[in-house]
This record gives structure tokens, C-alpha cells and sequence, in this order.
């Protein structure tokens, strides 16, 4: 067994190269630039959507007040002609990236504690590299990508754009295994 806290400079150092890894992958390949497309008349429908003032949040529609009116023909109606849709409303601001980056090194870290704690466990700290490897990826294969899944499954997210993620998922994995098995 290995305590968690004398695995802090793995834990750092795999969220630093997560980071880095993320930022060209999302910086320098374009393989994410169409996981969002554009709306037609883009401009019309957010002057339409600007005089309701929604506060930022996540919605639906059509969104049914009970699960008995889910089966009601005029329910039924709206969810036929439609659109239907899931969104996320945001603060409106110039853009900044750096609250969303401070958060994505944060979750590495999350993320790195975790592989940490399982290899920890269940190794010694005399376990060779590939065994740190397996169990460090494992774990924060699962902490970067499993989750994604829900969205497809229950939001109709792209299965594509969430196998892109997941794809992204697997390297940040192997960066954080790589790293933890070079400092076990």
C-alpha cells in the first residue's frame, strides 16, 4: 500500500501534462471545431430569445409539467413539430477562458488523486511501471471519459462528438498512467 500523499508529485505533475496534452489538442488540431454547429439565422434567433432575459441555466423544450402530461396528445404535439431542445443558457460576457481553465486543472488533479488512490491501494511501492500503468490509466480512464456516455444516452448529444471526447479521455489516461508509472 502506498499513501496518497507521498504520490503528490505524480498527482501534480499528470494534471500539469493533462493540461498541456488538452490545450494543443484543442489549440492545435481540429477535430473538435464542429461538435457545435450553427444555427440558421443565428442573429434572428438570439434577438428572438434576448427579450425573455433567460438567467443562466439549463432548460428544456418543450418541458412537460408532470409525467402524465408527457402522454397527453398536446405534448405529444409540441414534441412532434417541434424543435426540441436542451439548453444552456450562460452569463453573457466577453469571452475569457481562464475560469474554465482553472477548473479543467483542477478536475486533472480530482482526477490524478483518484488513479492515485487506487494504485495506491493496490499496489506496492515496489510495483514496476506497467503495473502502476494499468491501474493509474484505468482509473483516470474512467474519470475523463466514462461519464460522457450520459450525454448521448439521455441528451442526444452526437454519439460522434462524445467518441471525440472520450478519444481525448484516453490520452489524458495514458499521460496521467505514464506519468505516475515514470515517478512511482
Amino acid at each position: 500500500m502506498v499513501p496518497v500523499l507521498s504520490l503528490w508529485l505524480p498527482i501534480i505533475l499528470s494534471a500539469v501534462f493533462v493540461f498541456i496534452v488538452s490545450s494543443i489538442l484543442h489549440m492545435a488540431l481540429t477535430y473538435h471545431k464542429n461538435d457545435f454547429g450553427k444555427l440558421p439565422d443565428e442573429a434572428g434567433i438570439m434577438d428572438a430569445l434576448r427579450k425573455f432575459n433567460i438567467p443562466p441555466g439549463e432548460y428544456s423544450f418543450p418541458k412537460p409539467d408532470s409525467m402524465k402530461e408527457m402522454s397527453s396528445p398536446e405534448f405529444t404535439e409540441k414534441m412532434k413539430n417541434g424543435p426540441v431542445a436542451f439548453i444552456t443558457v450562460m452569463k453573457n460576457h466577453a469571452p475569457s477562458m481562464t475560469g474554465s481553465l482553472f477548473q479543467w486543472f483542477l478536475y486533472s488533479i480530482v482526477v490524478s488523486i483518484f488513479a492515485a488512490y487506487v494504485a495506491g491501494r493496490a499496489l506496492t511501492p515496489e510495483a514496476d511501471y506497467l503495473a502502476v500503468f494499468r491501474f493509474t490509466g484505468v482509473t483516470a480512464f474512467v474519470g475523463y471519459s466514462l461519464a460522457l456516455l450520459q450525454n448521448s444516452i439521455w441528451y442526444k448529444r452526437a454519439w460522434s462528438v462524445t467518441f471525440k471526447s472520450m478519444f481525448d479521455g484516453l490520452i489524458y489516461a495514458l499521460v496521467t498512467a505514464g506519468t505516475f508509472g515514470w515517478l512511482w
